[in-house]
């Protein structure tokens, strides 16, 4: 797990971006469609509002021992962004996104250290907690990004690090084939190699050595994969393998 001063360096610039893109969105702009399947623009951005609220939550339960959330207090923290206009919901997020973001940097090299909480099933510390924020946030900044641009890819920092935390993701999000295989994968900036496997139970291993590989695709594209933003037409269609990736759109339908 790289050191917590990267996973907050790319928390920043993933809250920077977001901010970024929103800034020029007037109120009719917000509502225009998302990469998201029925999501506008700014529901995007009121979960992540939402989101950004239940993670303060989480950092009060795993630095002063009080209770941890769960549905009792996410449900009127939705009901509250859901009632929001759309330029309401696009503006009080990034407020609610920087404050959590400048909250987690002004925290001491003592409350990093002794923070552990248990949240969304998972005993975490600091950095599986950011782990858990960079993934959720890094991917819907895309799904924003991608609707402004075509051409836009989820932050390189973000992709750096997810990379190599992407296998608990798979497991988590992955379904199992109906004709299970197991695919030799191997990316590019950075570099790594996996071992995929469909089913019975999905798994993404990382692996070594220099055999032959039935998919080659850069991270990134991986990592959009799993998280069920692998489009055809946001592919690098032109690399090895890529004859499996409509059979494993089927494996990772999003999270």
């Amino acid at each position: 797990m790289p050191d917590l001063d990267a996973w907050i360096s790319a928390v920043r610039t993933s809250q920077n971006r977001f901010a970024a893109l929103l800034a020029p969105l007037d109120a009719e702009q917000v509502q225009h469609p998302s990469y998201d399947d029925d999501w506008s623009i700014a529901q995007v951005a009121s979960h992540l509002g939402s989101q950004s609220e239940i993670f303060d939550l989480a950092l009060d339960a795993g630095l002063n021992g009080s209770p941890t959330p769960g549905m009792e207090q996410f449900q009127p923290l939705w009901d509250a962004w859901n009632g929001r206009s759309p330029e309401a919901q696009a503006a009080d997020s990034v407020k609610a996104n920087e404050a959590l973001v400048s909250r987690i940097e002004g925290l001491s090299g003592t409350d990093r250290a002794r923070f552990r909480v248990s949240l969304f099933g998972r005993d975490i510390d600091l950095a599986g907690l950011l782990a858990m924020r960079l993934g959720e946030h890094a991917l819907h900044t895309w799904d924003i990004a991608v609707a402004l641009d075509s051409s836009a890819v989820v932050s390189p920092d973000a992709v750096h690090l997810l990379i190599d935390v992407l296998p608990g993701t798979a497991a988590r999000a992955g379904r199992a084939a109906a004709e299970p295989r197991v695919l030799a994968v191997e990316t590019a900036d950075p570099q790594r190699r996996f071992t995929l496997t469909t089913g019975p139970d999905v798994e993404l291993a990382s692996a070594s050595g220099t055999g032959p590989v039935d998919l080659v695709l850069p991270a990134e594209e991986l990592l959009r994969l799993v998280y069920g933003r692998l489009d055809p037409d946001r592919t690098s269609a032109e690399l090895p393998g890529h004859e499996v990736v409509p059979e494993l759109l089927q494996v990772f339908p999003g999270v």
